[in-house]
């Protein structure tokens, strides 16, 4: 999605022989004309970029919201297991122990799902944040852009009429658009700048995290799936057989 820097007119013809006739007019406005179609191409790539960047920040916010309701989901699955625990325990019958144990289980994986799903939502706020300054960097690259282009418009303008004051008027509005392309420029150099800097720290903070997270889900999920294969629905059963004793008592 990166801009294009295209300028046509009735100038390319007269820039083009500027050098030929021995004008020195014509040859310093085809320079000011070549040094702002190059800066102009310039930030039209950045002004591309950046876009980019906001899509793809946009897309990794997306990516982490679903990682992060897949957490909340599973965070409700062990809630449902923990109430059917914590019923069976009221159950005349039953291995009192073995549910209080199952609950309190199910209460500490809760609570490590819950911080994975809570980082998670803090990190697609993160990509949400970084995609709108993205969009925002590349607005001012927009402006820089077409700021150049009037420029050089004004150039060809001043080439065919030969005004003074058009070259200046042109001088002007490239310096304008120097000054936007530098303004988007700086905050740009300074995040990225911050962003190497902070990249070791929080990948490394934030992988563990992610790696507690994911790792805790995965113990878990290996444990449900040992249980299971070792007594496929012991725990229903188990349940049911506990539900009919008390049924048949009352």
């Amino acid at each position: 999605m990166s801009e294009g820097f295209h300028v046509h007119g009735p100038h390319d013809h007269a820039v083009e022989h500027a050098g030929h006739d021995g004008d020195k007019f014509s040859g310093r406005i085809a320079v000011m004309t070549a040094i702002l179609a190059t800066i102009g191409a310039l930030f039209g790539y950045m002004g591309g970029a950046t876009q980019n960047n906001a899509a793809m920040f946009k897309n990794n916010a997306a990516i982490k919201k679903t990682e992060a309701a897949n957490q909340w989901n599973y965070y409700q699955a062990k809630s449902n297991k923990q109430n059917l625990a914590e019923l069976a325990i009221s159950l005349p019958g039953v291995d009192v122990d073995k549910y209080k144990a199952k609950a309190a289980r199910y209460e500490s994986e809760k609570e490590t799902i819950k911080k994975g799903a809570e980082k998670l939502e803090a990190a697609s706020l993160d990509w949400d944040r970084r995609s709108e300054e993205e969009m925002h960097h590349h607005h001012q690259w927009a402006l820089a852009t077409t700021a150049e282009q009037i420029a050089i418009s004004l150039a060809a303008i001043t080439l065919l009429t030969r005004r003074k004051w058009m070259q200046y008027l042109a001088y002007g509005i490239a310096a304008i658009g120097l000054v936007l392309g530098l303004l988007a420029y700086l905050p740009s150099a300074h995040e990225a700048g911050a962003e190497h800097g902070g990249t070791a720290t929080d990948g490394h903070t934030g992988g563990t995290a992610a790696t507690g997270a994911g790792g805790a889900a995965g113990e878990t999920n290996a444990e449900t799936k040992a249980e299971t294969k070792a007594d496929p629905k012991s725990e229903t059963k188990s349940e049911t057989k506990a539900d009919t004793g008390a049924a048949k008592s009352h």
